[in-house]
This record gives C-alpha cells, structure tokens and sequence, in this order.
C-alpha cells in the first residue's frame, strides 16, 4: 500500500462527495444538498411546486362542482359540463383525493417549515369564525355591487351548498360519513393548500426575485396586499367583506408569530367551527348551508 492509499485509509471516507462535513447536518428548515432522489430532488430544484402545485390542482378540481339547480332547473358546474347535483359528494371526495395526492408529491419541501404551534392560533380561529359570520349576515356586498352597477356580480362563485343531510336523507349512513370527508377537506386539506400558497408563496413571490430566501412573516406591503385581494376574489361574491377581514386577521396572526404552521391551524379552526355552525344549524331548523 502507497502513503496516498494509507492516508485514504486512515482518514476514513471522503466527506466532500456529499457537500458535507462529518458532524455537520444540514440547517433546520433547509433543503438538505446532496444527493436527493426522486420527489424530494424535484422539490429542491422547483420550490414553487411545494406552494402551487397542491393549490393549482385543487381549483382545478373546484371547478369541476356542480352548482345546485337555478330557476330554471338546470344543472351545471363551472366548466358547464352538466354534471348532475347529486355527484356531488363523488366530485368533491375525487377533488380532496387528487389534492391529498398532491400534497404528498411535494410533502419533503415542508420540511424548510419545523412544525411549531402558537397558542394565538387556535384564539385567532375562534376570534376569525365570529368574524366571518358576523361580516355574512351583514349581506353589504349585494348593496356595495348594486350601487356601482355590478349587481350582477353578485352570484359569481356561489357555492354548491350541498346539504348530504338533505339531499342524502334516504342514506342517512352515507349522508354523515360524506360530511365527515366534508369536514376533513375544509379542516386538513384546504388550510394547507390555500396557506402554503397565499402566504407561502405570493407574499414573497412579490418580495424578491430569490423569494423562497425570504423568511416567512417577513412584512411586504405589496405582497400582503395581492395575496389579500386574489384571496378575497378566489371566494364568492357574497363573502368577499368576509374574506378581506378574516383574511387580514390571519396576516396579523403572520405577522406576530412568523410561523406558517399558526396559520394552517388558525384557518382549520375557523373551517372546523363554521361547519359545525352550519350542521348545527341545519339541526335546529336554521338553513345555513350557503355558507358551505
């Protein structure tokens, strides 16, 4: 054995290979570099995946809803392709399924936010379902439409207000367990979607050219302010009074904590709540279910 062969020998492996030096990890909340494969090497090279994906494949699936029959009876989603009202519950559990899919594709870029949990979250939630139904009941965007001459905006986005415990009345056992997909979708599925992306990702997109360097909670008046809007017009009509106060509460929540995870769980606390409002409702003979 030549000295260069002892000297490999005694210094053990090479570290260098691997862009990383024996006892030193790789930082928390960073992309570990080296030699990732698979889902998590594409995470690493387009992070936007990790923030667009799961919300861009989720609207596409939205829609595909049907919305309850008008006046004349007809029956139709988004995209008009006469899909029956009472598919419903198969589009909406087909929708939370193809997104949980997407969720679990770009699952390692996540890990660039440690799981941690402010105690405001919750509060903020509960504070937030109050003020959407306060903002809801008060019904001032037919009126601020109507006296700019945009009444007819008012009916963009309704929702599909599918009532299971209605129009599944005859199924009572496949009425709740489909309001028990409902309830995860609104819970789990859409806090993370919609708050990976809104704050995620427009917030910083706007802020620098290198956006996934930017800390989340970092303050950007632009950015706050597009990602408020496309949220606020991403909702019905009728909720968009709702949308910008909920919403703005939210970004002060983001803004307090600096932490991704408060608001996933600040909106699924909101979500949570209010569907429990509109069953609970329903059951006591107050329909409320457009809020759904």
């Amino acid at each position: 054995m030549n000295r260069e062969e002892q000297n490999r020998a005694t210094d053990g492996p090479d570290h260098r290979s691997t862009g990383q030096t024996a006892g030193n990890a790789a930082p928390a909340g960073q992309f570990v570099e080296g030699p990732a494969r698979g889902r998590a090497a594409l995470v690493a090279r387009h992070r936007w995946l990790v923030f667009v994906l799961p919300f861009v494949v989720y609207m596409l699936c939205n829609s595909l809803e049907p919305t309850p029959p008008g006046l004349a009876g007809e029956e139709k989603s988004w995209l008009e392709l006469g899909i029956p009202y009472s598919y419903y519950p198969l589009v909406y559990t087909l929708k939370i399924t193809v997104t949980l899919v997407a969720i679990w594709f770009v699952r390692p870029g996540y890990a660039e936010f440690p799981w941690r949990l402010s105690p405001l979250a919750p509060l903020v939630g509960a504070v937030g379902v109050l003020v959407w139904l306060g903002c809801t009941h008060l019904s001032l965007e037919p009126q601020v439409l109507g006296a700019v001459g945009l009444d007819s905006l008012v009916d963009v986005g309704r929702r599909s207000a599918f009532n299971p415990l209605v129009e599944m009345q005859h199924q009572p056992a496949w009425a709740w367990a489909f309001l028990a997909v409902r309830f995860y979708g609104m819970v789990v599925v859409v806090p993370i979607v919609e708050e990976f992306f809104f704050r995620g990702f427009v917030m910083r997109f706007v802020a620098d050219a290198d956006w996934w360097k930017v800390p989340f909670g970092t303050p950007h008046m632009l950015g706050i302010a597009l990602a408020t809007a496309l949220a606020v017009f991403a909702h019905p009509a009728t909720e968009y009074l709702a949308e910008l106060a909920w919403f703005s509460l939210v970004t002060w929540l983001m803004l307090r904590t600096r932490n991704i995870w408060d608001c996933v769980v600040a909106h699924g606390v909101t979500n949570g709540l209010l569907g429990l409002y509109v069953v609970g409702s329903h059951l006591a003979g107050y329909d409320q279910w457009h809020l759904m």
